[in-house]
């Protein structure tokens, strides 16, 4: 554990807010642009407006700001989903059979891993609340348990999100136009022509190497956390106050309006009118087995009906809506200002200039492996996929078409560098402490250790694929 509180400590004296640090890689990028890219006959007062003119048009750049609110929702409805009865019945059933630490670690881990798999949202919400379900639980029947060790069990999900349904590149690639659209400007138009224009799920979540990881992480992880669980000497009763639900007093006497917002009927109608258009949808698609129909939009539409219909009335569902919309608040911002470090890197070559440096130090083995390397390392600053994607992606896009390197397995490359250093950036584990009220120094040693086992797991998926 004092390894831990001096990892805390380090990390929390050398990275401020992420807000300030998207801040701080805005003023670095355009100072390497503004040094290293600039043309001999333009000044420097030209060049210097020139480029704030890049980051300006990339900051409120119309599509990235589709791709921002695509995002948003998706995390903001899969937490609502998370709140649902229905999803709290589930885990309160799961929550039966954590009688002992190795047990609820191995529950918490597996299921939270599949979750995440599905909605990154609903998996990083629902760890969290499982946690503290199963805290709750060994607080009233007397159990000692190991509770960080569940915590970071709750916590795991981050580390498969990427690679899962909601990743934020791989459902932007399965859009018509995406691909060709973020490198307009950048390739020229031969290069273009040459994108596909659609890299759907059967090429990614899909694919052989994602299962492949997928399917390890889903035994290898659960079991790890089972065997940390069997070592007892820090189990201890949770010390945590129960939080106790009062049910909302019926009121039967609702009037006018008011009877619309509480109604059953018109959640039901309106929320299943959305789930089965979504699955008709897949039947008129022109080619349902490629999975093409998978786009952030329809991801989207299907966690609004389910979110509804769940919820069972509108008024539970905006009240989870309120709920949830605070999670989001920490990368609402974010996204334009890493908008617009992609609008000074692609407006002013240097997109060119560091695809050009992977291309020279990697071939078609190594690659995928310094793009995992990379995407864990930019991670630890820009602790969003959604971001991560607009500024890193063109350079992977680009350098992978130079060398011949299947685009597939080169975003897969990147998610999962992107998710692997999850496990060490506690920004995303700010919901989970709050709601179990573990501290990130309790947690950290753990995920520190499940993030090295996840390494060689996806280190091995890019060899053998």
């Amino acid at each position: 554990m004092k390894f831990a509180d001096k990892y805390t400590k380090l990390f929390q004296y050398l990275l401020p807010a992420p807000f300030t640090i998207a801040v701080v890689l805005s003023f670095i990028t355009f100072l390497i642009a503004f040094f290293f890219t600039k043309e001999p006959e333009l000044s420097n007062t030209e060049y210097f407006v020139e480029l704030l003119g890049y980051w300006e048009n990339g900051l409120w750049n119309n599509g990235l700001m589709v791709f921002a609110m695509q995002m948003m929702l998706m995390l903001v409805l899969g937490h609502v989903l998370a709140l649902t009865p229905f999803v709290e019945k589930c885990i309160n059933q799961i929550t039966r059979f954590a009688n002992n630490t190795a047990n609820a670690a191995l529950l918490v881990s597996f299921f939270t891993i599949l979750v995440a798999f599905f909605n990154w949202g609903l998996g990083l919400i629902f760890g969290a609340i499982l946690a503290r379900k199963i805290a709750e639980h060994a607080l009233r029947n007397n159990i000692k348990i190991n509770y960080p060790l569940i915590g970071a069990a709750g916590y795991v999900g981050l580390m498969v999100w990427h690679g899962g349904i909601s990743g934020s590149s791989l459902t932007k690639l399965a859009e018509n136009g995406h691909l060709n659209q973020m490198m307009n400007g950048i390739l020229n138009d031969s290069q273009l022509s040459s994108l596909p224009n659609q890299i759907d799920f059967s090429q990614t979540v899909f694919s052989g190497i994602n299962i492949y990881s997928s399917i390890c992480i889903l035994i290898i992880i659960p079991l790890a956390y089972y065997l940390l669980g069997r070592d007892k000497s820090h189990d201890a009763i949770p010390k945590l106050k129960i939080n106790i639900n009062h049910s909302e007093l019926v009121n039967s006497k609702f009037e006018g309006a008011e009877r619309l917002d509480h109604s059953k009927i018109p959640a039901f109608v309106f929320g299943l009118t959305i789930i089965s258009y979504a699955i008709y949808k897949i039947f008129i698609h022109p080619n349902p087995s490629n999975l093409g129909f998978i786009t952030p939009n329809y991801i989207n539409f299907l966690l609004l009906g389910f979110g509804v219909t769940l919820h069972q009335n509108f008024i539970q569902f905006l009240k989870a809506i309120n709920q949830a919309i605070s999670g989001a608040a920490g990368i609402l911002i974010q996204f334009p200002l890493y908008f617009g470090i992609m609008g000074i890197m692609k407006s002013s070559g240097l997109v060119q200039d560091l695809s050009g440096f992977f291309v020279s130090i990697s071939n078609e083995t190594t690659f995928p492996i310094y793009t995992m390397i990379s995407a864990g390392i930019v991670n630890v600053f820009v602790p969003s996929g959604g971001g991560q994607w607009a500024v890193q992606g063109p350079i992977i896009v680009q350098a992978a078409e130079v060398l011949g390197v299947s685009l597939p397995k080169s975003i897969l490359a990147l998610a999962y560098g992107d998710q692997l250093t999850n496990m060490l950036q506690p920004f995303w584990a700010l919901p989970l402490l709050g709601i179990t009220g573990l501290k990130a120094k309790e947690i950290l040693p753990y995920t520190l250790f499940i993030m090295l086992i996840g390494s060689l797991i996806y280190l091995s998926a890019l060899l053998l694929f």
